[in-house]
């Protein structure tokens, strides 16, 4: 693998957790929205990953030898989760329905926190990799002088 392709991958990882951590805030945005523009409450929505093969020329001619394939990470979907409702009796809120329930989002907060954090360290793995790279590429330079 050369370095071009070894930047790719981390770069498809930074790029990926950063839609994730997108994704996570606005899950704790909303995690009292009772109306959207769609009409409804808000539904808590998670990012599907999936990896990717990074063709060049070289994993080419190594993958007969290896016999593997060098990933990558795109999002492939952000998909509403399925989770029902929270229920509050809270006959004065002006979402509420004629039993006097309001639908709020089933977020929880430590949950979306702990995402959150497992994203950023992600992220910052992929970075320290760049970094890793971007040095290694540099001494390689040297040695060519």
């Amino acid at each position: 693998m050369d370095f071009m392709t070894a930047m790719d991958i981390a770069a498809s990882g930074m790029s990926a957790q950063r839609t994730n951590m997108n994704t996570i805030s606005m899950n704790l945005a909303n995690v009292s929205t009772t109306k959207t523009a769609s009409g409804g409450p808000y539904q808590r929505r998670e990012v599907v990953f999936q990896a990717v093969p990074v063709r060049d020329d070289f994993e080419q001619h190594m993958q007969s030898e290896m016999d593997r394939e060098v990933k990558g990470v795109k999002v492939v979907n952000i998909q509403r989760d399925d989770r029902a409702l929270k229920r509050v009796h809270d006959p004065g809120h002006p979402d509420a329905d004629e039993q006097g329930y309001v639908s709020y989002p089933d977020i929880n907060v430590v949950e979306e926190m702990a995402n959150m954090l497992t994203a950023t360290r992600a992220y910052e793995a992929n970075l320290s990799s760049m970094t890793t790279i971007r040095s290694m590429v540099t001494q390689a330079l040297q040695i060519a002088r």
